[in-house]
Parts: structure tokens; sequence; C-alpha cells
């Protein structure tokens, strides 16, 4: 079967950035399982994963427009340290959870600690990278009923 809307896709991968740096990996873990389609993986990986069928192994190049955007210096900005609970466990790197307007819930990394303020930036870590990928498809089998409904693939979902 190939990887189309409405199908279920496991894939095995490891994430490297240019230099050649392991980012990320699925070694040692299940496959990622997702619902191509649903934009729950990062544009420029599900666009190169159409039409492959499970045991096709690729090596896949995305760059920042196609994966977690570019590099936004509007998007980093400093609040009080007053508005931490506990300032004293406040690093620089670390990563904290900040509840935006509209009641969602946002990733923050710390990038620097002044007297009475913390800089945060609230761009995706891998903002403005190009990232590469070796991807081995590992199954891709059709969508249950409820996983479309869901937009998202059910893990123990019957197998094809």
């Amino acid at each position: 079967m190939n990887v189309r809307e409405k199908t279920v896709v496991s894939i095995d991968y490891t994430l490297k950035d240019d230099s050649g740096t392991v980012l990320d990996s699925s070694e040692n873990r299940e496959p990622l399982s997702f619902l191509y389609g649903s934009g729950s993986i990062i544009p420029g990986l599900e666009k190169a994963l159409h039409g492959r069928t499970a045991g096709d192994a690729l090596s896949v190049t995305v760059e920042p427009d196609e994966g977690y955007g570019e590099y936004n210096e509007d998007l980093v900005f400093a609040v009080g340290k007053d508005r931490f609970q506990d300032p004293s466990i406040i690093e620089v790197g670390s990563q904290v959870q900040a509840q935006t307007a509209d009641g969602a819930v946002q990733v923050l990394t710390i990038k620097g600690i002044g007297d009475d303020d913390v800089t945060l930036d609230a761009n995706h870590p891998l903002a403005g990278q190009t990232l590469h990928f070796d991807v081995a498809v590992a199954d891709v089998r059709e969508a249950t009923a409820e996983e479309v409904d869901h937009g998202h693939a059910h893990s123990g979902a019957d197998e094809h």
C-alpha cells in the first residue's frame, strides 16, 4: 500500500543537523506512527513520504520553510523574574511552559537571565535549521474511521 491521505504511516528515522549531529532518532524505540495529511509531522518530510511503501528507505533534506520555519527575532522577549513561581530554578537553555491568551500552552526556551528579568524565546528549538532525515518506512495501512475522525493515529489500532 502506498502512503497517501487517510493512511497511517510508521517510520523509523534519524534526524541530523547540517554538521551531522544526531538531533533525534527512533532507534531503540517503536517506529513513529502518524496519520498522513493530518499535519502531525513537518510538511517537508510528509511530502517526501507521499507514494512510498513499506520497506522504502530514503534520505530527505528539509529546509526551514518546510520544517519548523525561519528563526524569528520578534519571538524573543523579556519578562520579569517575578512571573516565575520559583526564580531560583531558572537556567539558560531550559524550557518552560506558558499559557497564551487563547488558553493554549506554549513552550518557551530561556535564552538569558538578568538581575530582574528573563529573556524567553518562543521559536521552535529547530527553527531556522536545515534538517536531514534518514527514514525507513516500516508500515503503511488504511486509517480507521475513528483515526480519520480524530485526526491522528491510534496505538493498538487493528493492523491490516
